[in-house]
């Protein structure tokens, strides 16, 4: 006998939903990139003629290469850096057991978990206190509030998958603990270096609040100019700000598509051990 298969009413609920959700969002995206090369487009289902002309305004009008420019220093300072603080605290975090250390662990969590904007106010106060914010350093000391539990906790279970035999066999042959992590961790550890180094470019890419709250006029990344040129008083086309927009977003895919090449994301998910192993 055939058994026939019958899907629950609730699994057409949620396929229908998911469907509605991805019908609406390919159809907002699809909108603004059609718009970013129409010429006219008000009462028809497609514009009358396309063009490409708005993509040079976009980038004449907002100045976007000194924009593109901040943004691009802006992702290097903050990935070298949190590389630089998160790789040894995930190994301490790794290969140490102290008092304390799920409750530090539980700590890192809190800057990813919790919305931007919650400690962003408090944090952009105290960098205008000191006259950091305003400039590209406040930028960068504001986005490394997130950054750099997010490497820690993106490199542990990288460091958790080597056998610590390794290590253990180095200091035998009398190898000192910087030439164990230079010299036989770190070729080890490029591969999740890497992956944490890319997904935090696209973090801080995509950062808007604590950008937007710490950012000058010439520290503005593309997201903050994003927002401006849509808010700013005055006359300005749609299509060119479609276009930036549009530039954003191929950025951003651009970023994710390198992520996902070089990193798993099953990888991310740290393994929980048990006290008693």
């Amino acid at each position: 006998m055939r058994r026939r298969i019958v899907a629950r009413p609730g699994a057409w609920v949620v396929w229908g939903l998911v469907t509605i959700f991805f019908v609406g969002l390919a159809g907002v995206i699809g909108s603004v990139v059609v718009n970013s090369f129409g010429v006219r487009w008000f009462d028809t289902w497609l514009p009358e003629t396309y063009t490409t002309q708005w993509y040079g305004q976009a980038w004449t009008d907002f100045t976007l290469l000194p924009v593109l420019t901040v943004t691009l220093v802006v992702c290097l300072l903050v990935a070298g850096i949190s590389v630089l603080i998160g790789v040894p605290a995930a190994y301490v975090l790794a290969r140490r057991k102290f008092p304390g250390g799920r409750l530090l662990y539980l700590l890192f969590l809190l800057p990813i978990l919790m919305p931007p904007i919650t400690y962003g106010i408090p944090l952009a106060t105290v960098l205008y206190k000191y006259g950091l914010a305003g400039h590209l350093s406040g930028v960068v000391l504001a986005n490394l509030v997130p950054s750099v539990p997010f490497v820690i906790l993106t490199m542990t279970p990288f460091i958790e998958q080597i056998d610590p035999a390794v290590e253990r066999a180095a200091r035998m042959c009398g190898a000192r603990t910087r030439h164990v992590f230079g010299r036989i961790l770190a070729p080890l550890l490029v591969p999740g270096i890497l992956a944490a180094s890319i997904l935090v470019v696209v973090r801080t890419v995509g950062m808007f609040e604590l950008t937007f709250l710490t950012a000058g006029p010439d520290s503005q990344t593309l997201v903050v100019a994003l927002f401006y040129s849509m808010s700013a008083a005055g006359i300005r086309a749609q299509q060119s700000v479609d276009a930036m927009a549009v530039i954003y977003c191929v950025m951003m895919v651009i970023l994710l598509v390198v992520a996902l090449r070089f990193v798993n994301p099953t990888q991310l998910v740290a393994r929980v051990k048990d006290d008693s192993e």
